[in-house]
């Protein structure tokens, strides 16, 4: 029982440890890595791994905080974890008895971003917490309602609901309320909300009214299901144990867990549809529907069973530039060419937040390649963010001569130019037992066109040269062709990569299928 209790003591620790590193927090003796070479002199950081160190280096090293934000960080975390083992001590249940709402309950719960994601301050005023009955019955509810959240931008800097909509399993709706966000607006965000000042006259809704209403919604240990929940339960100021996000029950091809994928690239790969198109604003009511669709899904097609996820699509234009992010507000944007070597232009990122600390800003280049170049010269730690793209943490000294820190990031996971576009087959194809849905592939296909493309090549340099024999009469005109040829080359060029990646990638799936099958190929 000791040993139980040390292994769920550690794992806490471990998860306030690593996020305080990812939020770049310093104790009175420093960050993490400080600490370490600090007080172990044989290892120093080169054994920063929290999972490797003991729980008394843990626990001293988080007892290095004092500022009553970081100790309010921990305590939220703390909380997540109370509400898993709620959770797990009123189930008492085997994963072969779970019912398969349920287990998609623990999937959302057990995911490795759910600590800082539903880390809420249930504990400020005006929050309400949803108290779990101990009655097991409860706990085997299958109910669930699904939900979705507009929220507006206020003078503050804080944001305020203004619209919910909640339907049930039937996607029959239970509540559909535009709400008085009860402060001035700094920015309706109708672009995003579909929601206007006009939309707002004489609604008399309040919060309080919202939280009672879904009190009465959720306390029989109703399931609330969403996507990225998290935000909708911050806007409706609610904390609630039993809960489905969608964007963290699913996976990427690859196995990737800290890779999101969107709302509408959820319903495109696993329902067939567009929830919305490019640039449309949200519907509220659209949304719930889709969330609580796709939950049906899973369950349909098997809980633990994976459904191929479609790659969303990045623009060229995206690909052309690089994101920096979480930038001090003391730090010019013209001190931001310093942090990469390349000739690019600034374009700050308009502020969710009207009083934040921090700006971000795009660093826009002539093309892709030039942006993928200028990220390979930035000098920085390695990592990647939640939906799986590179970044870099990279130290700049400013004029002044203060060094701060800041991101630099890509548009992009770096396999999106060479990822494979799967359509709905999750539910369309006959899948072999103990496998997952294999991709069909045409060899012959893919080297015909690797060689095509070669071929394109070699064509348009043949063409750029007797343009430029023929019309040396007339150098404007020549002049417009060429241009327009080094721009053709440059799209023949990228589109060899991205069969060049696809074929790795086939070339791959190809391996792994024969280790685990041998000869006997499972039908697809």
């Amino acid at each position: 029982m000791d040993e139980l209790f040390d292994t769920a003591e550690k794992k806490v620790l471990v998860d306030m440890v690593r996020l305080a590193q990812k939020h770049g927090m310093k104790g009175i003796k420093g960050d993490w890595k400080e600490f370490l070479d600090f007080h172990d002199k044989k290892f120093g950081a080169s054994l920063s791994d929290p999972t490797r160190r003991s729980i008394d280096m843990l626990s001293a090293f988080l007892k290095t905080f004092t500022k009553e934000d970081d100790l309010k960080f921990f305590a939220k975390i703390m909380q997540c974890h109370l509400k898993r083992n709620l959770v797990d001590q009123l189930t008492k249940t085997s994963a072969d008895d779970e019912i398969p709402e349920q287990r998609l309950v623990r999937l959302t719960l057990e995911h490795p971003q759910y600590p800082s994601d539903y880390s809420f301050p249930s504990n400020d005023e005006e929050w309400v917490v949803i108290k779990l009955s101990k009655k097991s019955k409860v706990m085997r509810s299958n109910a669930m309602l699904a939900v979705d959240c507009e929220m507006v931008l206020c003078e503050d800097g804080s944001e305020a609901l203004v619209r919910i909509c909640v339907v049930d399993r039937n996607l029959q709706v239970k509540l559909d309320e535009h709400v008085n966000p009860g402060k001035a607006v700094a920015d309706y965000r109708t672009d995003i909300t579909g929601i206007s000042a006009t939309d707002l006259k004489g609604i008399t809704c309040s919060l309080a009214d919202v939280q009672k209403s879904m009190k009465m919604l959720l306390f029989k240990g109703t399931i609330l299901v969403g996507h990225s929940l998290n935000n909708d339960l911050k806007a409706l100021k609610m904390d609630h144990a039993r809960v489905i996000d969608t964007a963290l029950i699913f996976k990427y091809l690859d196995g990737s867990i800290n890779r999101r994928p969107s709302l509408n690239n959820l319903c495109k790969s696993v329902l067939g549809y567009e929830v919305r198109k490019k640039g449309a604003p949200h519907n509220c009511l659209d949304d719930a529907c889709a969330a609580m669709k796709l939950v049906l899904a899973k369950i349909d097609n098997g809980v633990d069973k994976a459904i191929p996820l479609v790659q969303e699509d990045v623009p060229e234009s995206e690909m052309a530039k690089l994101l920096l992010h979480r930038i001090p507000n003391n730090v010019p944007p013209e001190e931001l060419h310093k942090v990469i070597p390349a000739d690019f232009t600034i374009e700050l990122k308009p502020s969710r937040k009207v009083k934040g600390d921090k700006y971000s800003a795009f660093a826009i280049f002539k093309n892709p390649h030039e942006a993928h170049q200028a990220y390979e010269t930035v000098k920085g730690s390695q990592e990647k963010d939640s939906l799986g793209r590179p970044q870099k943490l990279v130290e700049l000294k400013l004029t002044t001569g203060m060094v701060t820190s800041l991101y630099v990031r890509k548009m992009a996971p770096d396999d999106s130019l060479g990822q494979i576009s799967f359509k709905k087959r999750a539910f369309q194809a006959e899948e072999a037992p103990g496998a997952s849905k294999m991709l069909k592939t045409n060899p012959k296909t893919e080297e015909d066109s690797s060689n095509q493309c070669c071929d394109d090549l070699a064509l348009i340099e043949r063409k750029k040269q007797e343009l430029s024999k023929r019309e040396r009469g007339d150098p404007n005109h020549s002049c417009d062709h060429l241009k327009e040829i080094e721009r053709l080359k440059q799209e023949l060029i990228e589109r060899d990569v991205r069969l060049t990646a696809q074929d790795k990638i086939i070339t791959h799936l190809r391996k792994r299928l024969n280790s685990r099958y041998g000869k006997r190929r499972p039908k697809v």
